[in-house]
């Protein structure tokens, strides 16, 4: 899978609460009127094996079991975007994870009140995302195309 060139790519989570207020279509479209290009899309149930890897640096503490048993409570939706910085613009979009402390206007802000039922997760790093994208996405799986509205979204100079 190639991370290489100008634009990034991260992974975004659709998390159980937002697949069951019928959220999917709302986030997807924020990011989509952003400019950032959707490069993976895909519905999934999460086991424990992955949840245990992706969250590793949460397994030992007391509220693993608990996030383990609410992402494995729905299928949950998986997306790679791509962008110039995404990892960033897509945590701005995001907002915090406590979601009522959340700016106005960011997805958690709006559509969330919980730090556990936030609805969405969103890579927290360059390194991290690259993991992420990897793990839940095959190299089948990521689509490389022509995005003709970026010369609309970026400058010359933020193009590749």
């Amino acid at each position: 899978m190639k991370f290489d060139g100008i634009y990034e790519k991260t992974l975004v989570i659709i998390k159980p609460d937002a697949m069951q207020r019928g959220l999917i279509g709302d986030i997807i479209t924020r990011f989509e009127k952003k400019g950032l290009k959707l490069v993976g899309l895909k519905m999934m149930r999460l086991d424990e094996a992955i949840l245990r890897e992706h969250y590793s640096h949460h397994v030992d503490k007391g509220f693993f079991p608990g996030l383990s048993k609410f992402m494995q409570s729905s299928p949950v939706t998986v997306m790679c975007l791509e962008g110039l910085e995404v990892v960033e613009a897509v945590r701005l979009i995001t907002g915090i994870t406590k979601s009522r402390e959340a700016e106005a206007g960011s997805i958690r802000g709006d559509l969330a009140m919980s730090v556990a039922c936030n609805v969405i997760h969103a890579s927290d790093s360059v390194e991290n995302a690259i993991d992420e994208v990897q793990r839940f996405f095959n190299e089948e799986e990521i689509h490389e195309y022509f995005k003709s509205e970026y010369e609309f979204v970026y400058a010359q100079d933020e193009r590749a």
